[in-house]
């Protein structure tokens, strides 16, 4: 009698199978490892190949290997062979076109300010949370002119212009909808401005806040200047600031590039007006960095006051306030002054004043090398005025009070932000006609159970 738990031709074909299956598994899995040994063989072959290539070209070998005589037919066998290997690929991440984003990917939070070219609002980019400021391009016209030349020159120079001390700008996006006649500048959102930050300040800055402020100015001036860009409208309202001591220019409507020498027919209507330099208002078409130094004074100025150094009602007014302050020009201050357009029809006193001494008089708390540098950078005449690199040289920075590390500048609530400054409730002063008698208070309570306390051995107050 068979066993029912006998193996039958069934079980018998069952475990072949599995047999098979398993053997086909393990010459799989040979296999695998076999290619991975070959592909790991012929990386390193390319990489030794790759630094022996380095090592030949660098020269960087320690010692050359010996040259060989070779026979015409050796010496064509050993190129076919090098170029039969092959040969390492350099490859260059180089930028890509393509299609710019939409403003639907950032909310708007609130609108900060109207500029000369463009609406600035603040904004959250949708996807990531972060905070920017969203600048509107003004395009008036733009259907019958094209492109507003000072938007293309904001664009422009703002990708040249990659400095700590110059705004950044992210991107440029189009308008809802895809709407490519609306324009969109992406920028880094700073919480204050200098001019609206000092308006709401009851001092002005301390003189080594200003020293650190200027330093910081005039590298992103100088930054500018040494990329042959003139930034044409700096003022305090378009200087950043944020809660961390760091100064950002922003702005650039009015920035072009210009080179040595500059264009004979460059625009005399830049800079506005309190901050414009002299030969500006006296109609030159010829000018270089000097303007952006002459409007970087203004800026020290106002910087040491918190008020405007300079605010002309109009361009014959704003002369006339230069002149007060600076001196009258004559030949010898401003050498072919009186060529300029406006000029001419110029009727000036006959007595001058001394430009120092207006100044030093403005600026009493000052010190000597502070007044060198004002009156220097406020020079009627341009070629007198420093450059941006010498500003940074002058001794004002290196004499006491030392320019303050940005980590202790002093924080403000940003309006820009629309944070306001947190109160604690404090009593008000007493209105006359409203007191009130206090009558019977009882204050037995105050001092009860006082004597169940626990008496330690020391210091003991007692009550008499």
């Amino acid at each position: 009698m068979v066993s029912r738990w006998a193996d039958d031709d069934e079980d018998a074909a069952l475990e072949a199978q599995r047999k098979k299956e398993k053997e086909e598994k393990k010459r799989a899995k040979a296999e695998k490892q076999r290619k991975a040994e070959e592909a790991e063989k012929r990386r390193q072959q390319q990489q030794q190949q790759q630094e022996a290539a380095a090592e030949s070209t660098n020269g960087s070998s320690e010692r050359p290997s010996k040259r060989r005589r070779l026979s015409a037919d050796q010496a064509t066998t050993t190129e076919d062979d090098s170029a039969s290997q092959p040969r390492p690929l350099l490859r260059f991440d180089a930028p890509s076109w393509g299609p710019a984003r939409s403003v639907e990917n950032f909310e708007r939070l609130n609108h900060i300010e109207e500029g000369s070219y463009g609406y600035v609002s603040r904004a959250r980019e949708i996807a990531t949370g972060e905070i920017v400021a969203i600048k509107r391009m003004k395009m008036e016209g733009s259907e019958h002119s094209g492109f507003p030349v000072t938007a293309l020159r904001e664009i422009q120079t703002l990708n040249a212009a990659r400095h700590r001390h110059i705004v950044e700008l992210r991107e440029v996006v189009n308008g809802e909808g895809g709407k490519v006649e609306d324009v969109y500048l992406v920028m880094e959102f700073l919480e204050h401005d200098l001019k609206t930050l000092m308006e709401d300040m009851e001092e002005p800055f301390l003189p080594s806040e200003v020293k650190t402020l200027m330093l910081q100015l005039g590298s992103a001036v100088e930054f500018l200047h040494d990329r042959w860009i003139l930034h044409r409208d700096l003022k305090t309202s378009n200087i950043l600031m944020n809660n961390r001591g760091e100064i950002k220019i922003a702005d650039f409507g009015m920035a072009r590039f210009c080179g040595n020498p500059p264009p004979s027919n460059l625009t005399q209507l830049v800079v506005t007006l309190w901050y414009r330099s002299p030969e500006l208002l006296l109609g030159t078409t010829t000018y270089d960095s000097s303007v952006d130094m002459w409007s970087t004074g203004c800026i020290f100025g106002e910087l040491l006051t918190k008020d405007p150094l300079l605010q002309g009602k109009n361009e014959v007014d704003q002369l006339s306030k230069i002149f007060e302050l600076c001196g009258i020009p004559t030949e010898e201050i401003w050498p072919g002054f009186r060529k300029l357009p406006n000029a001419r029809s110029l009727r000036l006193p006959r007595t001058t004043q001394t430009t120092g001494s207006v100044i030093r008089s403005k600026f009493p708390f000052l010190t000597t090398a502070g007044n060198a540098l004002l009156a220097t950078l406020l020079s009627l005449n341009p070629a007198k005025r420093p450059s941006a690199s010498e500003l940074l040289a002058h001794p004002y920075f290196r004499e006491d009070p030392r320019p303050k590390s940005t980590a202790m500048f002093p924080t403000f609530p940003s309006k820009a932000g629309q944070e306001r400054r947190r109160r604690q409730a404090t009593p008000n002063a007493p209105i006359r006609g409203e007191g009130k008698a206090m009558g019977d208070v009882d204050f037995s309570g105050i001092f009860a159970g006082r004597e169940n306390e626990d008496v330690g051995g020391g210091f003991q107050l007692k009550l008499i």
